[in-house]
């Protein structure tokens, strides 16, 4: 069962100190009483592509390959692709509590498959938005997971970057790097660590090859999702939350709320009007220059967001004393507990 500890009640006190709609109120309820088994009824389930180009690979040497077992053939690689296209799962709900969708946009290096249930098998925010009665909307960003990729350097630009575990257990604050070991050796987290450290090898396996050179090209895609989804709530991580922080700038009346957890990529300065945003920090932030330097960037625009006078909220989950979160919150292992935080943030910042 989900349960509201002291430290969360104080982390919304915090945040804003606003009533609560109804409507809101209801799923508030309905979460602090939410069992793992309690059905979700679905009225669709759906999939899009969306954004991309037409785009034409010439000069690539025909080969003589056997793609079947003792039946070689000639493999021609020349001509038309479709490249930059976004991936997206439409989850609709038979009897939805909310009006706006929840769109998840993943990190960097990441697929929507981040949200769908946590390395040691439990379920994820996918699963826990629906049960809290929203509709959701997955996706899979240009380049990767089900979006796919094109090949290089005849359409795309550029070569992948691909991470290693070593790199992603000190990028992530799972742990020092001296703490790492291979797969089946004693590994040394951080102290108080929330990630499910014994399943790091398994959330090793949904790491995928990232461009550094796409950036307006997912942006086009995001928007092409938010045409297709109207009004929403846009929940992004890391590089996704940076995404969702840009386009809130040009979609300030179709997104209704953004939720960016640990937000790379923020923009240099805010515009009026701009919807409820909500920040969300882990914890072990002392022990990377690099996420300083990413932090600092963020927490000024959310300082500037503020002084122009716009609803820009901050969960810091240790000042509020929960500890020990990782880069990724909506894996580890008190993630319900944060998206019960998230959830009655929306309840106090949405009509």
């Amino acid at each position: 069962m989900l349960r509201c500890c002291a430290e969360s009640a104080q982390a919304l006190l915090i945040l804003h100190n606003t009533e609560t709609s109804g409507n809101y109120q209801s799923s508030i309820d309905f979460w602090k009483t939410l069992m793992p088994d309690i059905p979700v009824l679905l009225k669709s389930l759906r999939s899009h592509f969306l954004g991309g180009i037409e785009a034409v690979a010439g000069g690539v040497p025909m080969q003589q390959k056997q793609v079947v077992d003792n039946a070689p053939r000639l493999i021609d690689m020349n001509g038309g692709y479709s490249a930059g296209q976004l991936y997206v799962q439409e989850y609709r709900l038979a009897q939805p509590r909310h009006p706006y969708p929840v769109l998840l946009w993943h990190g960097g290096g990441m697929t929507g498959a981040q949200w769908e249930s946590t390395p040691d098998g439990r379920p994820g925010w996918l699963w826990r938005l629906l049960q809290a009665g929203f509709d959701v909307f997955v996706s899979d960003a240009p380049e990767r997971g089900r979006a796919s990729w094109a090949m290089y350097p005849q359409v795309y630009d550029s070569a992948p970057i691909f991470r290693s575990k070593e790199e992603a257990w000190g990028l992530f604050r799972i742990g020092p790097p001296s703490g790492y070991a291979p797969a089946g050796q004693r590994r040394h987290p951080y102290p108080s660590q929330q990630f499910p450290v014994e399943f790091f090898d398994t959330f090793a396996k949904q790491f995928v090859p990232r461009w550094l050179t796409h950036g307006e090209m997912a942006l086009n895609a995001y928007r092409q999702l938010l045409d297709l989804a109207g009004p929403c709530i846009v929940m992004g991580h890391s590089q996704g939350g940076g995404y969702a922080t840009v386009l809130a700038q040009e979609y300030a009346s179709t997104v209704k709320a953004v939720v960016a957890l640990e937000p790379t990529g923020t923009p240099a300065a805010p515009c009026s009007a701009l919807p409820p945003q909500l920040l969300v920090w882990g914890d072990h932030f002392g022990q990377d220059d690099t996420w300083l330097r990413y932090r600092a960037q963020t927490d000024a625009y959310w300082t500037a967001l503020r002084a122009a006078g716009q609803r820009a909220d901050v969960l810091d989950l240790p000042a509020t004393g929960i500890a020990g979160n990782s880069h990724f919150c909506m894996l580890d292992r008190n993630s319900d507990q944060i998206a019960e935080l998230i959830v009655d943030w929306l309840a106090r910042s949405l009509d």
